[in-house]
């Protein structure tokens, strides 16, 4: 293939990669921008595989069928609620290959020029830290991680350290000129990477994972820069920028809707925790008041009587898979003149969009999907608020308890309605390991057990009426 169509191919590749960005930022054009994505990808994979030959095309083709059998025997058996530490752990690969690129660059020529080493060393040390970095939000995103934050002392000036210390380790290896000088500071500053990787996500607690798993895919992204760089691959380059950049808007998004500092999910200090004095009972939760609980058929006579309803999902309800008996509770409900909405947080379901998603894969109507800033303000007008596993999102004491981890923090404000609902297996502490003073307000119920079971049951008692 000629340089020429090589170059156009890529430029086509490029845009339809930009098209699916733009399709992806709305909920209506989401399945256009996958597509142009798709196709895109298949563009740039087909030229990329024209250009090579010999033995390295074998071995293109074998590395590229063994990936595709793993990805699509992955992509059917992950369920939806795992999604968050599926992109988390593919985050790493993505670091992982920045990192033997950058080592596979210099072994094969060790003589090479001053701006090539200055990319070999901001690839290996971007892709260190993407790689660590995302096991640790894997391990905690899927449980294997204590969510809670480990605060060493004087961690900020152990990592200023590190950091110096990568910096005169690339020097050293800038300025080496004989066969072999280089490699022991490369390898040094890749242990380096590897430890600033495991310690910075290890600081930061577990309410804060979905801002840290956005920033770690905008590592990403530069990881697959640098690498595009190193192998002089002008699409990876173009590819890789995209990834970064979004991921950096997306991090900063979320962030100021979370009232968190970016620079504190860089430099890994979101984990920092403030004791509590409030007083706890023998089982490990607040002693704030009583829990009154209620029954299925009460929470149908609620939602039967109440002229505008406001449901808050969580991540209990993509755990139940509880979305599509709740669309038919909507429908059912719409149908008789109730004013029915949901409401979002941006990080409900421990990743942007996870709501949304399972809400459009049930066929909820976009229109009476809500985000939080869109409908905060309604919640004193709402009759009744059905919060179906969630937690951390509603919790009042983001707004009410300066000691909390989450103080500051926007929340759904569900508390406000003239009554609530919360549907929870059970009365313990969400994802950051607090507790939450919604549960024990005097406008509060709580119906215990399965989302899915329970929102089913409802439907039925609202079927029998």
């Amino acid at each position: 293939m000629s340089q020429g169509l090589l170059t156009v191919s890529y430029l086509a590749a490029g845009l339809l990669f930009i098209m699916s960005l733009g399709g992806l930022s709305h909920q209506e054009t989401a399945r256009k921008g996958n597509i142009y994505g798709i196709i895109g990808i298949v563009i740039a994979t087909v030229v990329t595989l024209i250009g090579v030959q010999g033995l390295g095309l074998a071995a293109t083709v074998g590395g590229l069928l063994v990936g595709g059998v793993i990805g699509a025997v992955v992509a059917v058996r992950v369920a939806m609620t795992s999604m968050p530490e599926l992109v988390a752990i593919f985050h790493s690969f993505v670091g992982l290959a920045a990192v033997l690129v950058g080592g596979s660059s210099y072994l094969s020529n060790q003589l090479l020029s001053g701006i090539h080493k200055i990319e070999i060393v901001l690839g290996v040390f971007i892709g260190g830290i993407t790689f660590t970095g995302s096991v640790v939000a894997f391990g905690k995103l899927r449980g294997k991680i204590g969510s809670k934050a480990l605060l060493f002392p004087g961690r900020h000036f152990l990592n200023l350290v590190a950091t110096v210390g990568s910096v005169a380790l690339g020097a050293m290896f800038f300025q080496a000129t004989g066969i072999g000088e280089g490699l022991p500071p490369l390898l040094m500053i890749t242990g380096i990477s590897f430890f600033l990787g495991w310690h910075l996500v290890m600081a930061i607690g577990g309410a804060d994972m979905p801002v840290v798993v956005s920033m770690l895919n905008s590592y990403s992204g530069w990881a697959a820069a640098a690498t595009g760089f190193m192998l002089s691959n002008d699409l990876l380059i173009l590819t890789g920028a995209l990834v970064g950049s979004s991921g950096a808007i997306l991090s900063y998004i979320m962030c100021k809707a979370m009232n968190r500092s970016i620079w504190k999910v860089i430099f890994g200090g979101l984990g920092t925790t403030i004791s509590s004095s409030k007083i706890k009972d023998k089982e490990g939760f607040l002693s704030v008041g009583e829990v009154r609980q209620t029954s299925v058929e009460e929470t149908a006579d609620l939602m039967a009587s109440a002229k505008s309803v406001m449901i808050v999902p969580g991540y209990g309800m993509a755990v139940a898979q509880a979305q599509h008996p709740i669309k038919e509770i909507t429908s059912l409900l719409k149908d008789r003149g109730v004013d029915v909405r949901f409401g979002i947080h941006p990080v409900a379901g421990r990743l942007p969009g996870h709501m949304n998603v399972l809400l459009a894969e049930a066929k909820v109507p976009y229109d009476i999907v809500f985000e939080m800033d869109e409908i905060n303000k309604d919640f004193p007008d709402v009759d009744l608020s059905l919060v179906i596993g969630a937690n951390d999102i509603v919790n009042p004491s983001a707004l009410e308890d300066s000691s909390s981890p989450i103080y500051g923090m926007p929340v759904l404000e569900c508390w406000k309605s003239k009554q609530v609902v919360v549907i929870k297996r059970s009365m313990a502490s969400g994802y950051s390991g607090i507790d939450n003073p919604l549960f024990y307000k005097d406008n509060t119920f709580m119906l215990f057990g399965d989302a899915k079971k329970g929102v089913s049951c409802i439907l039925s008692a609202l079927q029998s009426r």
